[in-house]
């Protein structure tokens, strides 16, 4: 047997948490084959194999984080041809995690487990993904489908309940023809009736505290924004926009997108209205080098779009912005948005960008103060889009479409008065989206 070691990744990288087992125990494989799915930092690797051989055991759990260089299994190495002759690979055994002491059964991101959990879903009872995981999205569709298995808790007897002493109806004579004149007699005193029971909660849906390892890409995520709060001096600046013209043009360009297969959404529009604010303004598009007491002006405009996934929020990295046109960056930003969710991005794709763009989409919101994504000394809250009564120039009242956008800068380098003039260029491209148009888009 051969210990199979965690290879180095990637430059910098010193550790991998193990996402999935692709080869069981008992399984051959042929060189360069996956063996396993490893993520460090914000991107998932398959792991290929050295040589034709045999899987004999884990050393490692899915789950588990392990350093570069450390032995996650043993193989065998030329036992390929002997083992395919197998007809029924053997079924790998569940395994012990360091990480935890339960078995592995179900691998599912927090965020299902926690909707499983609320919604009383078996998630045993659900179909995997071609990866073998659950996502929210998978438990999110089984609630609505009404087709899963519910965890059902043991039930529990009632308390018994002392019941009230029964009094029976007094017996009468039978009345005669003229009714007799008698003394009446006091009507027999009724007994107290016992207080009723206290109700008495049922423990049936309590549950014990769940515990999320504080690893892999949750980690990386926590250090970054620590180091980057802890670092920079944050400082915001929000501006109102009318929109109303771009909400016109985006809803014209839409069919000729789709033509083409691709949709467009706003974004790129502002995209392109934030590259041509960066050069205007090069201080926005920097980053400061403390080693070397230096602020270094980026020349290239590499725009990052952080993306919520069932993992954790990514920020895929758009390259060379400014050399795109409004449907080459709808379709890099699908792309690269797909391959967020499926954790399936390279490093270089999730690295290098020097200003980052966030949104909440759908859900919008007024106002946030978004953290910089370090080294960065700008990033720009995009928030939704309100159909409202606005003031137009003749003083008449008419519909328009208003939209907040905040930009979060660090005041160690970028002046207040240089990061509002940078988002007043912005607003500038965005309500007279025509400019794109004389700029080249």
């Amino acid at each position: 047997m051969i210990p199979f070691k965690l290879p180095e990744i990637g430059e910098g990288v010193i550790e991998g948490e193990i996402v999935k087992w692709i080869v069981a125990p008992g399984h051959a494989f042929a060189r360069n084959d996956a063996l396993v799915e490893v993520m460090t930092d914000k991107a998932t690797i398959e792991i290929p194999a050295p040589f034709d051989g045999r899987m004999v055991e884990w050393q490692a759990a899915e789950g588990d984080v392990r350093a570069v260089g450390s032995v996650i299994a043993m193989i065998d190495e030329g036992a390929a041809s002997a083992a395919a002759l197998v007809p029924n690979p053997v079924v790998a055994p569940a395994i012990q995690s360091s990480n935890s002491g339960d078995a592995v059964r179900v691998l599912a991101t927090p965020a299902a487990r926690a909707l499983a959990r609320e919604s009383g879903i078996d998630l045993a009872s659900l179909p995997v993904d071609e990866r073998g995981r659950l996502t929210k999205t998978d438990v999110l569709a089984a609630v609505q489908r009404g087709t899963t298995t519910p965890v059902h808790a043991a039930p529990v007897q009632p308390a018994p309940v002392q019941a009230a002493p029964i009094h029976a109806a007094p017996v009468h004579a039978p009345t005669p023809a003229v009714e007799i004149a008698r003394i009446p007699t006091p009507a027999p005193s009724q007994p107290a009736q016992p207080a009723p029971a206290p109700a008495i909660r049922s423990l049936a849906g309590d549950q014990p505290d769940e515990y999320l390892p504080f690893r892999g890409m949750r980690r990386k995520i926590a250090e970054g924004m620590t180091r980057s709060y802890t670092t920079a001096v944050h400082y915001t600046y929000v501006e109102q926009i009318d929109v109303t013209k771009l909400v016109a043009l985006r809803e014209q360009a839409r069919k000729a997108a789709s033509e083409q297969g691709v949709s467009l959404s706003y974004l790129p529009f502002i995209v392109k209205a934030i590259c041509h604010a960066l050069k205007r303004y090069p201080i926005v598009n920097a980053e400061l080098d403390e080693a070397n007491a230096r602020i270094v002006l980026k020349k290239r405009y590499h725009i990052g779009v952080a993306a919520a996934t069932d993992q954790g929020l990514m920020v895929p990295v758009l390259r060379d912005a400014d050399r795109l046109s409004l449907l080459d960056i709808a379709r890099e930003v699908k792309r690269l948005g797909e391959g967020a969710k499926t954790g399936k991005l390279s490093r270089d794709e999730l690295s290098g960008s020097t200003f980052t763009i966030t949104s909440l989409g759908t859900i919008g919101g007024v106002l946030a103060t978004p953290i910089l994504n370090f080294p960065e000394v700008g990033i720009l809250g995009v928030h939704a889009i309100r159909k409202v009564p606005i003031v137009d120039d003749n003083d008449n009242i008419v519909v328009g479409h208003i939209m907040n956008l905040s930009v979060s800068l660090d005041h160690r380098v970028v002046d207040g008065y240089e990061g509002a003039s940078f988002l007043q260029e912005v607003r500038r491209f965005l309500e007279d989206p025509t400019l794109l148009l004389l700029a080249g888009i």
